[in-house]
């Protein structure tokens, strides 16, 4: 069985041929999928300029981290679970596309990244300055994101020989 195929399989589910042939539904999981990245994005942005000491330095970085945390998550849930959506109502083409295989490898990165900085950075308390530990989190976490919205975005443009 082919990744075209199995994605063939999937894509044939009613709930997403409905959503991939509907003139509105469509859109609007595709807005609501972007708008997320752009507050969650923002939110990691700001968690990782406080972590590099570059911003919000007022502020120490388990408050930033603890308050951000829970527009975090939602802002992650609704965002993948569009994605998913939007995956699923056209895995035929999706999945054979280098760009989306990318995209899912540096989401798995980016669960063992959060995983692996867990305890010794995203749950720790005080407000110690960040330690090198901390930016290197920061920095990865950039790295991946970026790399994820690029994918992300280049997944349009490319054409299945």
């Amino acid at each position: 069985m082919t990744l075209a195929s199995v994605g063939r399989t999937i894509q044939d589910v009613r709930a997403f041929t409905t959503i991939r042939e509907s003139s509105y539904l469509y859109p609007v999981i595709l807005s609501t999928h972007v708008a997320c990245i752009a507050l969650f994005g923002g939110l990691i942005l700001l968690t990782n300029l406080r972590l590099l000491d570059w911003s919000l330095t007022d502020v120490p970085v388990h408050e930033v981290i603890d308050r951000f945390r829970p527009w975090k998550q939602l802002g992650f849930v609704v965002m993948v679970s569009c994605g998913g959506l939007l995956a699923a109502s056209k895995a035929a083409e999706y999945f054979v596309n280098p760009f989306f295989q990318i995209k899912i490898a540096t989401l798995g990165a980016i669960g063992v990244h959060g995983t692996y900085f867990r305890r010794s950075v995203y749950r720790t308390t005080g407000g110690a300055i960040p330690s090198g530990s901390a930016k290197a989190a920061a920095v990865l976490s950039l790295a991946l994101w970026i790399a994820l919205v690029t994918m992300g975005r280049w997944i349009a443009y490319y054409d299945a020989p």
